[in-house]
């Protein structure tokens, strides 16, 4: 009885449970991409330039798997208002409180499964399509053994998202139990009448505005405060967040009322139907505009990861590779390369120490890179000439670490020691050479670079010195926080807005009554719809202007791992602007389809 009860409660509200299944679908498809890429110990091992990245995405499941447990929660909340009424006609009718909680905890997981199976199927399609393309271009390579079917990361999805919900299952039979069935029976239809208390409004409004302002601190100076200052900025930046729309939204809505703008139109009408609901939505808005700010932050910092690869390989060295005693056939091919420079240098080694000739060093300067991080800074973007400079021999002598990052294999642990040329010729030791160059175009020549590490014996998983091994490592860590990131935003932008358009099309049946009575008395089909336009837009704007100014104080966050965050923000906030909107567009369709009469009486 109880499975017919609950399949019977899904059935009668499918279209509302679709609209929250868009999020918990893609999050649980995310979740398993992630999985699938990290814990497939197969395809790491025949791909030694994902091992980094998948680490990344082990951080972005954990991530994922916080931002979901909220997003439950939240989902879960709407879906016991929206069975309330049923649930108290379930106990007016003698039904016991334990056999609804049953009912309660039946209905969760049933949702749970359902969501857990779609979303590891379109999981395991996006792996297989966009996920493996969009890996190959990020790390730059073609994966091998890669397998968009991973059972280990189908159990850890399922039983991940069975356990969340069986944790927001027994979170909701707990409410139930402490809920009169009065207020079970009538509570959708209470609505909240805010009182205007300009003291407590104005106290809130500094309290949001220190709690912002510390959060925002301890973002933008998290290299001196430590971690512990992103988790006190999570915290403050969240409540400040509350306290603002708590305070600002029902100020502003309570002001707008007592003006004449209020007398025009429809404007009193949109004004109470925000009015109605006004506390619930504060809550709403608070969370969404958290949401809005990861999607939008995951969205910008993943791209913004991409465009600084090449530009962290050329700072990293001042030669794009140092090859130790280089085979006649290596040396063809890099004389093939465009060359910016290129020298040759002579080596004697010992148990413990690399010894250079001076003269050779004189003849050939060892370059440096005289670019400054804090520079590139300075100029606020990421393409920047990098300027490069030389170092002296006696120099070398007194710090030979420009030497020494040069060495690979087993010189990686010996000491550099630069020697006059008499010296030098007198010295014991094995005789080695070591090859520099740097191209005139990393980008351009990175076939060929591929080409010339490929044909050195190298241990699995290492990389020559200089820019293009920085290259590789870079583009493996980047790549993945790039491929998180999008991935992320989409999940973060999904769950964020069937939040906003599930509690705007929740009440929209209730709603109805109300536009039919403004549609009896002759108001035009136009003006209703400008007045849906105005009330779901302040919904979607307030909290996008919230989430904007988070995104652009939060960026200050990855400023130790960014040249600068901020270059050529307009690419990623236009693409997730144009996507916020679509969802607007829906909603408003959706809503106006809901709630507007097929028949129109006009005057």
């Amino acid at each position: 009885m109880l499975v017919k009860l609950a399949f019977a409660g899904i059935k009668s509200r499918i279209k509302d449970y679709v609209v929250l299944f868009s999020g918990l679908v893609m999050s649980s498809a995310i979740f398993y991409m992630f999985e699938a890429l990290a814990t497939n110990q197969s395809f790491i091992k025949n791909n030694t330039t994902v091992s980094g990245a998948s680490i990344i995405f082990q951080l972005g499941a954990v991530l994922l798997t916080i931002i979901t447990l909220v997003y439950i929660f939240y989902a879960n909340s709407f879906l016991m208002s929206m069975r309330r009424h049923d649930y108290g006609m379930f106990m007016m009718l003698g039904a016991k409180q334990r056999k609804i909680g049953q009912l309660i905890l039946l209905e969760t997981m049933v949702i749970g499964v359902i969501a857990s199976v779609i979303g590891i199927l379109v999981g395991w399609l996006l792996t297989s399509t966009l996920g493996n393309l969009m890996m190959s271009v990020v790390i730059g390579s073609h994966l091998k053994h890669f397998s968009a079917f991973y059972l280990p990361a189908v159990l850890t999805t399922i039983d991940l998202y069975l356990g969340l919900f069986m944790i927001a299952g027994i979170v909701n039979w707990l409410s139930l139990t402490k809920t009169q069935v009065l207020q079970l029976l009538k509570g959708d239809q209470q609505p909240n009448r805010p009182v205007l208390r300009p003291v407590a409004q104005l106290i809130q409004v500094i309290v949001g505005l220190v709690l912002l302002a510390v959060g925002y601190y301890c973002m933008a100076h998290v290299q001196t405060i430590g971690l512990i200052g992103i988790f006190i900025a999570l915290v403050t930046i969240v409540a400040g967040t509350y306290f603002l729309f708590n305070a600002v939204f029902i100020w502003l809505v309570l002001l707008l009322k007592r003006t004449s703008w209020a007398n025009r139109g429809l404007n009193t009408f949109t004004l109470s139907q925000l009015q109605f609901r006004i506390r619930n939505y504060t809550k709403m808005l608070s969370i969404v505009s958290i949401l809005f700010a990861l999607a939008l932050g995951a969205i910008t910092v993943g791209i913004g990861f991409h465009r600084q690869i090449d530009l962290m390989a050329n700072v990293n060295s001042p030669y794009t590779m140092a090859i130790p005693d280089p085979k006649p056939v290596t040396q063809s091919c890099v004389d093939r390369l465009h060359l910016a420079t290129k020298a040759l240098y002579q080596q004697k080694q010992t148990r413990t120490t690399v010894y250079y000739n001076a003269a050779e060093l004189k003849a050939h300067p060892v370059q440096r890179v005289t670019t400054t991080l804090a520079e590139m800074q300075k100029q606020h973007r990421s393409h920047v000439a990098v300027r490069y400079g030389t170092v002296s021999v006696d120099q070398l002598k007194k710090d030979p670490v420009a030497l020494e990052m040069l060495q690979s294999g087993q010189q990686q642990t010996k000491t550099a020691k630069v020697v006059s040329a008499a010296k030098f010729a007198q010295m014991k030791g094995t005789t080695h050479h070591l090859l520099v160059f740097r191209v005139t175009n990393l980008k351009a020549s990175q076939a060929a670079l591929k080409t010339i590490q490929n044909s050195e014996s190298l241990a699995a998983g290492t990389v020559l010195p200089g820019g293009y091994g920085m290259l590789v490592l870079g583009t493996a860590l980047y790549g993945g926080l790039e491929f998180m990131g999008l991935f992320l935003g989409i999940a973060f932008l999904a769950m964020l807005a069937s939040c906003l358009m599930f509690k705007i099309l929740s009440g929209a049946t209730s709603d109805r009554k109300r536009y039919m009575m403004l549609n009896k008395v002759g108001t035009r089909p136009s003006v209703l719809r400008r007045s849906i336009n105005r009330e779901v837009g302040v919904l979607f704007i307030l909290p996008g202007i919230v989430g904007v100014i988070h995104v652009l104080f939060g960026l200050q966050l990855f400023t130790l791992l960014m040249i600068n965050p901020y270059d050529q923000l307009w690419i990623p906030f236009t693409i997730f602007i144009l996507l916020y909107i679509s969802y607007y567009v829906i909603t408003v369709r959706l809503y106006e389809r809901i709630v507007l009469p097929k028949i129109q009486i006009n005057n």
